[in-house]
């Protein structure tokens, strides 16, 4: 028996120095990932959003390997969200069950792709989290808003919580890869079916719909926010602008009573 395990270490990582440094077998590499064969059996993934899993490799290899990335990584984390997947080796068989996979044999395509979607699993796990926070600050601020009639957030704060959650919705679409199957599956029936069940079994495109559901919320929210702080910023225009007029009227008023 073998085991996966995928980690978030750090908001983004340099592919292209990782690439020009580590000098481990390199199989696959594009501008975002990078799969490496560290062994016969042992493999090691690199991705270009912060995330990196390993294949059949001991605690201390994995911290070794942590170690020679860690130049490269921006905002490294040592608070981990992990995943782990346990890979069973017997002949003739392809399945995948609940926290674990069996092949037919150690293919690094194979292993490759139960590495991508248990990384895939824990990137939607830490978006999660992230889009449930933003959801609760919204929900507060709508909660003041119903309970006083007003909002409890200024407009540079508000710009600045929009541009937060633009921001995010920007990564997971650049970084997740839920709907797109990747290319070595195309012609290849048999990893085309095991990428399909290790999605099923992740439940990666439920959960990245309900992450993108939280998003148009917020965002539906915050749009409102803008709106009414829009209307308010007119009306307060409006006023002073009223205000002025009033004062030009009374001064010209007074000064004919002077003259």
């Amino acid at each position: 028996m073998y085991t996966v395990i995928a980690y978030q270490i750090a908001a983004a990582i340099q592919i292209r120095e990782c690439r020009n440094r580590l000098g481990w077998r390199l199989l696959f590499s594009d501008s975002d990932e990078l799969f490496y064969r560290v062994a016969e059996t042992k493999f090691f993934y690199i991705f270009q959003y912060g995330m990196v899993s390993f294949f059949n490799m001991s605690s201390q290899e994995i911290e070794d390997a942590l170690e020679k990335i860690k130049p490269f990584c921006r905002d490294f984390m040592d608070d981990r969200i992990s995943e782990e997947v346990e890979v069973v080796i017997q002949d003739g068989i392809l399945k995948v069950e609940f926290e674990q996979v069996i092949l037919p044999e150690i293919n690094s395509e194979m292993v490759r792709l139960v590495m991508l979607n248990a990384s895939q699993s824990v990137a939607l796990n830490r978006y999660s989290e992230i889009t449930e926070e933003l959801l609760i600050e919204t929900n507060r601020h709508t909660q003041y808003l119903e309970t006083n009639g007003k909002l409890d957030i200024s407009g540079n704060k508000l710009k600045r919580f929009i541009g937060k959650v633009l921001n995010i919705k920007n990564r997971i679409s650049e970084n997740l890869y839920i709907f797109d199957a990747p290319i070595i599956t195309w012609e290849n029936e048999q990893l085309n079916k095991l990428n399909y069940d290790l999605k099923q079994s992740f439940d990666l495109k439920d959960r990245y719909n309900l992450i993108h559901d939280r998003i148009e919320i917020i965002k539906e929210n915050l749009e409102l926010f803008k709106d009414i702080m829009d209307h308010n910023e007119s009306s307060r225009l409006e006023w002073i602008i009223i205000i002025l007029i009033v004062i030009e009227v009374v001064d010209l008023f007074i000064a004919k009573l002077i003259l």
